[in-house]
């Protein structure tokens, strides 16, 4: 091959792909252009596009966005990345204090993963010991671990270390449980990345009273050297799916830029209350952490409101059970904290099962269905560090499998958020 595509299919996604004979008879991929699909849309010239059929807000009038026809061009694949030593804003680690400042693509970024991003290595229990001692300041001022930075504040970072490589040493019993279930988990895996399909229930990270994570079990994943997995993104606890991690330093690096410039692209599923109308849209709004003692949610805020955060998502239905549910696709344009959970619930179109945001008075959920959050990471598109792109895509966990069965959802339909603009 001329260039280097990384890209894994289960074998059950892989009998389900549409495909249509080529010019020799050959197959291609319905997703990349084509006259038909499971979804049902037509093809139209370039010219035949009308300016209403560009993606606005939800609520805004006038014609719906149209994104589900395949596009005529194939999507472009990104450039090789150049396997240098260190990413353009890595830093050595600092034996002094020193002060840095936010750049505008670290602007509203958890402490906690500006340091992760800027020095990839650094050990999760590191960054909250130094946040919790103070050690860490923004604009001369006490930080927390969850606080979110702004382009041009001052940052003073304290003297820093790895930790001690741990020696690699003959598993226990438990470790080699532990090692299996991660492999067991594994859609994807090279010398730099791996991609687990994280079963829901299982948190990313550890908190209080939470004894087993994927970051603890990825201890049992050190090499040679010493050097453990790094976590490069997140998904919630019940959220089920394609979940990134960087096995090299190098890796950490590259793959927390492509989140941090938006060029990594994640497709989530989710079933949900009602049928939204128009049945392929983009919400956009402000969120704003709000706390009490019992529990933490994003709600919908104003523009310049304190914490507030611009956040944007675009949904499509992709197959619906009578006016009761539909099968939606989403895919974020940003990457906030319950985005998809609290927008879908912002349209009154909550997300089937979610303890936070499921407010609908009188609602019945179906007979057979769990009560559990359904939505899945689905999928997820990355360039790789070292050139190509790695493409991953995760089944239906067990409880949504069971709702599409039951509800006679074609999991294998066209899905038109493929085709949905990435800004």
């Amino acid at each position: 091959m001329s260039r280097r595509i990384k890209r894994t299919i289960s074998p059950g996604d892989r009998a389900k792909e549409r495909t249509k004979g080529g010019p020799k008879g050959g197959p291609k991929s319905a997703s990349k252009g084509g006259s038909k699909s499971g979804a049902g849309h037509r093809s139209r010239k370039p010219e035949d596009r009308k300016a209403s059929d560009r993606p606005s807000s939800h609520r805004a009038s006038g014609k719906p966005p149209r994104f589900a026809e395949p596009r005529r061009e194939p999507r472009k694949r990104p450039e090789p990345v150049a396997a240098t030593p260190k990413a353009a804003n890595e830093l050595p680690l600092p034996t002094k204090v020193q002060t840095v400042v936010v750049t505008a693509d670290e602007d509203n970024m958890r402490v906690d993963r500006f340091l992760e991003a800027r020095f990839p290595g650094l050990s999760f229990s590191h960054i909250q010991r130094i946040v919790r001692k103070g050690e860490l300041r923004v604009n001369g001022r006490r930080a927390d671990s969850k606080d979110r930075l702004e382009e041009g504040q001052s940052v003073r970072i304290p003297p820093l270390r790895l930790d001690a490589p741990k020696t690699v040493g003959v598993l226990s019993e438990a470790q080699t449980k532990t090692l299996q279930a991660l492999k067991e988990m594994t859609l994807y895996e090279d010398d730099d990345v791996l991609v687990l399909n994280k079963p829901a229930g299982l948190a990313v990270q550890g908190g209080s009273g939470m004894t087993r994570h994927v970051d603890q079990m990825l201890e049992v994943m050190r090499d040679a050297k010493g050097q453990k997995p790094r976590l490069v993104h997140r998904i919630d606890r019940e959220t089920s799916g394609c979940l990134l991690i960087a096995k090299t330093r190098f890796a950490a690096s590259h793959l927390t830029g492509a989140f941090r410039h938006r060029s990594a692209r994640k497709i989530y599923w989710a079933l949900v209350a009602g049928v939204p109308k128009p049945k392929q849209g983009r919400i956009s709004t402000y969120l704003a952490k709000e706390e009490n003692e019992e529990d933490t949610i994003m709600r919908i805020a104003e523009h310049g409101d304190e914490g507030a955060s611009h956040a944007v998502t675009y949904y499509a239905v992709v197959e619906a059970s009578a006016t009761k549910l539909a099968w939606v696709s989403l895919k974020p344009v940003t990457g906030r904290t319950h985005q998809l959970r609290a927008h879908m619930a912002h349209i009154d179109h909550a997300i089937v099962g979610d303890p936070k945001y499921f407010n609908k008075e009188n609602w019945q959920l179906p007979g057979g269905l769990q009560n559990r959050l359904h939505l899945l990471a689905r999928r997820i598109v990355i360039p790789h560090p070292r050139g190509g792109v790695i493409d991953v895509s995760a089944p239906l966990p067990p409880h949504m499998q069971q709702s599409w069965n039951l509800l006679g959802l074609e999991a294998d339909r066209f899905d038109p958020i493929e085709n949905a603009p990435e800004e």
